[in-house]
């Protein structure tokens, strides 16, 4: 059984900012943009599911030029000196962040996962028993960024009986 989702889009979009201002532009020099177009495409992609109360995923999808600038920013290192590893170890720390801040505004009994990773398009991965029920998405110097929330399919059909 699960339990209504109560993080909201503008809650999504407040954790999104905080983890902008805290590691990607503390200097407010280069904010996310929104653009509201949930078909933008990301190139690369992270993960973290929850599982539970409540049961989903949440999503964090970029550019791979946004990805390079997000690991630099996040690791205070030039954009060129920016390594595969560097790319995933990030890109997995900020689905990170943002699903335990999602996590922290469910009810008790949900479990975090270890993030997933995918250096490859959002299209090569699918959620085929969820749902997206909210997003953020955005340009940061002109490049695609998007953070999404999914729910387990099972959970919506419990819901609605």
């Amino acid at each position: 059984m699960s339990v209504e989702v109560e993080v909201n889009e503008n809650d999504l979009a407040e954790m999104v900012e905080q983890v902008w201002m805290s590691y990607l532009d503390p200097e407010g020099l280069s904010p996310l943009i929104p653009t509201y177009d949930e078909n933008q495409p990301s190139e690369v992609h992270s993960s973290v599911s929850i599982t539970g109360s409540w049961t989903g995923h949440v999503v964090y999808g970029c550019s791979t030029v946004a990805a390079r600038h997000a690991a630099a920013a996040f690791l205070a290192m030039e954009p060129d000196e920016v390594s595969q590893e560097d790319l995933s170890d990030v890109l997995g720390e900020l689905a990170n962040i943002v699903g335990g801040n999602v996590k922290a505004m469910l009810p008790p009994g949900c479990f975090l996962s270890l993030p997933q990773v995918m250096l490859a398009p959002e299209s090569t991965t699918r959620y085929p028993n969820a749902k997206r029920i909210s997003g953020v998405y955005g340009l940061w110097e002109d490049e695609p960024v998007n953070v999404s929330m999914w729910q387990s399919r099972s959970d919506l059909k419990e819901e609605e009986a």
